[in-house]
């Protein structure tokens, strides 16, 4: 097999898999509100609490699933972690099923045991999936394939939020168990066609034990972050994005509700404006990285950079827009800003960040970063509630766009150094 066909086949594995994972979120995550609250009667301090041990399920276990994808194999490493989400978020579609079958766990209880499966699932894949398109393609294309990725996800996004409502209004816990479904389904279509050919495994020590060999991948890759300041300043990076994602991503429907308000439209309920506001920054977001792919070199660093650094003060500024918002209409302008700078700012961050990593601890590198991102969401998050507790739920959107405000120092001098 040449070249040119091993690229053309990983590269359509992974927009196929960057699909999918989105097609499942989408149709879970649409509604999973009215799912949580309104079915399962979840109260806000079980809801901040369902999103914490998920954070720290991730927190836990990153750092050691990273070290299994370098040092046995990305591809293993990823489908586990599909078949892991599976039966989480399915877990989760069945828990008033599994209530009566496990009468000894509430199901608050059951939904956190799910959650613990989920953030172990996701793990395994976090940091495996990139490291694996880099190694089968290399790092002079991956820009273009993240960018590509992404308009695939973006797709996929589309078609959720359409199937999320029609599930949904049949009954409240199918989005969860299709979506689980689809992440098992998913598991099966990477064993038949995900091929592994550029992972070169870490030599083996005579000897040594599975334990030693992942402590010493796991050394390695600390000592690369250590050694190179380039990956220190991607670490800062992720901890404040991290702390200031968390804020907004659990804050924006609240003021949109509580201090903004919806047009008094009849035909329009409450889930069907959030599904309205969802397509359309997808659909924005799909022709923005079209004309981006097209228009850029996203496989320079530099211009990563530049990208970078505009889409982060730009987000800044719209954060504020957002939590300052007179009207509707202002708001709807600002989250549809935030929406499109969110999907650039993700295929360039993983280009940036992939592009100054060794082959042999990429895997466990990047699940460092995921352990300092799910750190920041971990610190962060209560940090900025409490701001919106004791003061406003704008005071809390300000303060999360304050956060992000070391980042553009990180980005300028960054760019200095190029």
């Amino acid at each position: 097999m040449d070249t040119a066909s091993m690229f053309m086949n990983a590269t359509k594995v992974y927009t196929i898999k960057s699909f999918l994972t989105s097609l499942a979120n989408t149709t879970m995550f649409t509604t999973y509100a009215l799912y949580y609250i309104v079915t399962l009667g979840f109260n806000p301090f079980e809801l901040l609490l369902i999103g914490t041990v998920l954070e720290l399920s991730v927190l836990v276990f990153e750092g050691i699933t990273g070290v299994v994808a370098d040092t046995y194999s990305r591809r293993r490493s990823v489908i586990i972690g599909m078949f892991l989400l599976g039966i989480g978020f399915a877990m989760q579609g069945i828990v008033p099923v599994l209530d009566a079958w496990v009468p000894l766990f509430s199901i608050f209880g059951l939904v956190l045991f799910s959650q613990v499966v989920s953030g172990f699932g996701y793990t395994f894949i976090s940091g495996a999936d990139t490291a694996w398109i880099v190694d089968e393609v290399g790092e002079e294309k991956i820009g273009t394939i993240f960018m590509k990725a992404k308009r695939y996800s973006l797709f996929g996004n589309l078609l959720g939020i359409a199937l999320s409502v029609a599930l949904a209004s049949l009954a409240p816990n199918l989005p969860y168990l299709i979506g689980g479904l689809m992440y098992l389904g998913l598991g099966v279509f990477l064993i038949l066609f995900m091929k592994e050919t550029g992972f070169v495994p870490r030599e083996r020590e005579q000897g040594a034990s599975h334990v030693k060999e992942m402590i010493q991948t796991w050394t390695s890759g600390a000592k690369v972050i250590r050694s190179q300041p380039i990956l220190m300043l991607i670490l800062f990076v992720t901890l404040f994005t991290g702390a200031a994602s968390e804020g907004y991503d659990r804050l924006w429907e609240a003021h949109l509700i509580a201090e903004i308000g919806f047009p008094q439209l009849a035909a329009i309920s409450l889930p069907m404006w959030f599904g309205i506001i969802a397509a359309l920054a997808s659909l924005l977001g799909l022709i923005v990285v079209g004309v981006v792919e097209k228009r850029l070199d996203v496989n320079n660093e530099r211009v990563v950079l530049v990208g970078m650094f505009t889409l982060t003060g730009l987000k800044i500024a719209a954060m504020i827009a957002f939590a300052f918002s007179p009207s509707f209409s202002w708001a709807l302008v600002a989250l549809l800003l935030i929406g499109v700078i969110q999907s650039l700012s993700s295929p360039l961050y993983d280009t940036w960040l992939n592009l100054n990593i060794q082959s042999s601890v990429r895997a466990t590198v990047l699940s460092m970063m995921g352990q300092s991102n799910a750190l920041g969401q971990t610190a962060g998050g209560p940090a900025v509630g409490w701001i919106g507790t004791r003061f406003s739920i704008r005071a809390s959107l300000v303060a999360a766009a304050i956060l992000l405000a070391p980042i553009l120092i990180v980005f300028g001098r960054a760019l200095r150094k190029r």
